[in-house]
């Protein structure tokens, strides 16, 4: 499974750094308002290196601050410590969709640079946003079947008795232990699906997350307006580390082997810096106003935006607050509100500076 996780990881990098070679090797540029001083290569140069090096050490520290939780006991999964933070990392990645991912694909596609017909007649980003958040939707269901079948394949059907079972049935105090071992049966089948269940959301989100932060480290890469560098830079940071934060908690929750974990770690943190680079790279073409520059980022921005909010809503605040643990307690349930408020509300803050 890490190994399929690799594959179709790298594939969407693959292909996301050919659309942004295509892109940014357009020479058409539509004329807009100067920047007053802002844009200067030499001066926005080391600002991206500082980005590079510190979303690096912010996005490791986030993904793998979970990881390490099990040997703080008030942080353990199965704490209500554990989900309240949870919680307020699905606020960030639904604020994260809908402040600011959303938000630019609109602009991007409604520009002035673009073609009345057929950009300005349809509202674009909002149907991308849509077919995405289906597509996860299938995806996500299709996922949990396939892998459900393939973990029940070996499990005999309820009510299947072998031979020494039936001995036991007939003996005295047989039938105790035959009910007994359908129960736990039955516990073990319903852990086993949960499993599974936490290994798909991670996966989807994993993939979501690599496609969104290659978009976003592009155009900070490609991009030598001083102004808009500095707020973005720390915003990201903080973006990067508390969405790291929910990604982590949910490999935790996947019980993935070491390699696996290390895997996913690796792609989360190296993303967003990698976009950057790949930006810096391709600079000295790159015309940020182009009509195939908006066109396609704002594509791509679209369909990273339904597939967050599509996760955050779904998979992460949905399943914890309809779960069992959150609906056994009002007060964590409050608790959790406010949590998934507060992270939503520190991230929708951070679109007045980036």
């Amino acid at each position: 499974m890490a190994s399929a996780k690799l594959e179709l990881i790298s594939i969407f990098l693959i292909l996301i750094s050919i659309f942004a070679t295509q892109v940014l090797s357009q020479t058409s540029e539509c004329e807009t308002e100067s920047s007053d001083g802002c844009n200067n290569k030499s001066k926005a140069l080391p600002l991206k290196i500082i980005a590079i090096v510190s979303i690096l050490i912010t996005s490791m520290i986030g993904v793998c601050l979970p990881l390490f939780t099990r040997s703080v006991p008030a942080l353990h999964p199965d704490r209500s410590l554990f989900v309240i933070v949870k919680c307020f990392a699905a606020g960030i990645i639904l604020a994260t969709g809908f402040m600011h991912v959303l938000p630019d694909s609109f602009d991007m596609l409604s520009s002035t640079c673009l073609s009345d017909n057929p950009w300005h007649k349809f509202p674009f980003t909002g149907f991308i946003a849509m077919l995405s958040a289906l597509v996860t939707l299938m995806v996500d269901s299709m996922a949990t079947s396939l892998y459900s079948k393939k973990h029940h394949a070996g499990i005999k059907p309820e009510g299947e008795v072998a031979p020494g079972d039936q001995e036991m049935a007939v003996t005295s105090g047989g039938f105790h232990g035959h009910h007994h071992g359908h129960q736990h049966g039955a516990k073990n089948e319903f852990e086993g699906s949960q499993l599974l269940r936490y290994r798909v959301v991670a996966m989807v989100l994993e993939l979501g997350i690599v496609v969104h932060s290659v978009v976003i480290g592009l155009s900070l890469g490609a991009s030598n307006n001083t102004c808009t560098i500095k707020p973005l830079v720390a915003a990201l940071c903080f973006h990067q580390m508390f969405e790291g934060m929910g990604l982590g908690g949910c490999i935790l929750q996947a019980e993935y082997k070491f390699f696996k974990k290390a895997v996913m770690v690796f792609f989360f943190s190296v993303t967003t810096p990698f976009g950057i680079a790949l930006g810096l790279a391709l600079s000295k073409t790159y015309k940020e106003n182009s009509p195939s520059s908006l066109i396609t980022v704002g594509l791509l921005n679209a369909s990273s935006a339904g597939l967050l909010i599509y996760m955050a809503l779904v998979d992460l605040l949905a399943s914890d607050f309809m779960g069992p643990k959150l609906q056994g307690s009002i007060k964590l349930q409050l608790k959790s509100y406010v949590a998934v408020l507060l992270g939503a509300g520190g991230m929708s803050l951070m679109a007045k500076w980036a």
